[in-house]
């Protein structure tokens, strides 16, 4: 078996590089698609529930699959810094990528509103970190300007090729199952995921479909990653962070979910087509029912996601519960980062530890109670 190099080298004939593009890469992608065993009967649904787990990345998170294509053509283009604006996994991931190439990482975070997991990562990695004091938003603005006046290359995913490196989680799922589900549900923050997971999917479906009129996945026109449809794509936002609900930008967004933590997505239209080409929806979660998705996927199903990824269960919790979603479907849900980003979340809704003697005995009669 070939070694795997990462979603670059996996999907070179469907991403903008060539055979001299200077590849950057971490082994990033190839996350698993878990299989859900025990919530879809907890949850009454007939159908399959499958978790694409991009807590798996090399940083953590979903970003790096952007963040291999977005640094990749930076060196390609001779840069020699990069610049982000980040409540976390964003700055996590152009840090580490940044060193993997020998480059410089500016990265602009909201002063006391990232997860320290995070922050680690981004100082761990040689970034320079600014904290700036306001939020998501007034970060991203500052970093737009700064880049078009300043040699540095900005790697939000206001950067076209961060959404081709995720789209190839649309690749990686049609590879996975032998086609698109009926369903993709995600946590939507400054909505590029949404738009790439749905420009995957578009480049996905056959072109051969009504030529053949037979197309099942194996007519001799399918290469890797082909599908005979594209998903209805459903969004989730937290209650305190979505504009998307509330009919345009959020002043001051606030949610545990600091991932998500965005009050003007800057992939606003695309992600907006993304719903309504699909037939999808947005919708939205308090925090309780986030931290509660994410308690319940934890202790169910042994994955441990960080509250911004639960989003995607919590939402999807409702839809069932609502009748929204058909029956005996196959719905796929990306969760976007580890568990680990947000520890601190975590510890204060699970229940403390143990206190007793060091003594068999003891030990035994606590043990008992949970027989």
């Amino acid at each position: 078996m070939a070694h795997y190099q990462g979603l670059i080298h996996r999907y070179h004939d469907r991403l903008p590089v060539t055979v001299s593009t200077p590849i950057i890469s971490l082994n990033e992608g190839n996350t698993p698609l878990i299989e859900l065993v025990n919530l879809p009967k907890q949850l009454g649904y007939d159908g399959r529930i499958l978790a694409k787990f991009e807590g798996l990345n090399p940083t953590g998170s979903f970003k790096d699959r952007g963040m291999t294509m977005a640094v990749t053509k930076a060196v390609e283009a001779g840069s020699r810094a990069i610049i982000c604006a980040s409540t976390g996994n964003t700055s996590a991931s152009a840090a580490a990528y940044a060193a993997r190439a020998g480059m410089t990482c500016f990265v602009l975070i909201p002063e006391g509103k990232i997860a320290l997991g995070k922050l680690a990562q981004a100082m761990m990695h040689g970034s320079v970190v600014i904290q700036i004091e306001g939020n998501f938003d007034d970060g991203m603005r500052l970093v737009q300007e700064i880049a078009s006046e300043m040699p540095v290359a900005l790697v939000n995913s206001v950067n076209p090729y961060r959404l081709q490196g995720q789209k190839t989680i649309a690749f990686e799922v049609i590879d996975a199952l032998g086609d698109a589900p009926d369903y993709h549900v995600l946590p939507v923050g400054n909505a590029g995921n949404i738009s790439a997971h749905w420009m995957g999917y578009s480049e996905s479906v056959c072109q051969q479909t009504k030529a053949c009129g037979l197309c099942n996945g194996q007519c001799p026109y399918h290469g890797a990653a082909s599908a005979t449809h594209r998903p209805v794509m459903l969004g989730y936002q937290a209650a305190g962070s979505a504009p998307f609900m509330r009919g345009g930008p959020v002043a001051n967004p606030d949610t545990i979910a600091t991932a998500i933590r965005i009050g003007n997505p800057m992939s606003w239209n695309l992600a907006w087509a993304a719903v309504k080409e699909s037939g999808g929806w947005f919708d939205e979660c308090t925090d309780a029912e986030i931290l509660a998705a994410q308690k319940l996927l934890a202790q169910s199903e042994g994955i441990f996601c960080e509250p911004s990824s639960a989003t995607s269960l919590a939402g999807l919790i409702k839809d069932l519960a609502r009748g929204k979603i058909k029956p005996g479907g196959t719905i796929v849900a990306t969760l976007t980062g580890h568990g680990l980003k947000d520890p601190d979340t975590a510890i204060a809704q699970s229940e403390a530890p143990y206190k007793v003697s060091a003594d068999r005995t003891a030990i035994g009669a606590l043990i008992q109670r949970y027989l």
